[in-house]
């Protein structure tokens, strides 16, 4: 596996996305071992930016790390500035499951009743409605029915 080389331009972006966030990884006294190589592996996996920090206080040693960390993980070494380490690599596409036909999700859906001497502050309300639901015009939740068709609509088989 080979690190992934970016553009200054890239970099710059990534080093503003990473600025605010904090270190997930954590490389001690023991330094690189598969337990850390795996944290970081999943962080990556999860959130495709981290930021790793190493309680080594030579330089060198932060640099190799960085690079051998890029170079397994096959990610890209974005930043390297005092004990912290930013690594990036592009999150995997997910496959979505195929989704049942039928009925849609449920969604939260904001219901504003008005006062009726209009003296008054109008209502607000979150309500959850489910697939088989709809809300009708006065506000209120409904179970959705198939609509009617009719008859004389239907075309002679």
């Amino acid at each position: 596996m080979t690190a992934i080389a970016l553009t200054p331009a890239q970099r710059k972006a990534l080093r503003s996305q990473a600025h605010h966030l904090d270190p997930v990884v954590l490389i001690g006294a023991e330094g690189l071992t598969p337990a850390v190589l795996k944290e970081a592996e999943a962080a990556l996996k999860a959130h495709g930016l981290i930021k790793v920090r190493m309680f080594s206080d030579q330089r060198g040693a932060r640099d190799e790390t960085l690079a051998r960390l890029a170079e397994e993980l096959d990610a890209a070494p974005v930043q390297h500035i005092g004990k912290l380490l930013v690594l990036w690599r592009p999150l995997p596409e997910l496959s979505r499951p195929e989704s049942m036909p039928g009925q849609p999700g449920p969604r939260v859906v904001k219901i504003l009743k008005f006062s009726k001497s209009g003296n008054h502050r109008p209502q607000i309300k979150k309500v959850t409605v489910y697939g088989n639901q709809r809300v009708t015009s006065g506000g209120s939740i409904k179970r959705a029915k198939p609509r009617a068709t009719s008859v004389k609509k239907k075309a002679p088989d």
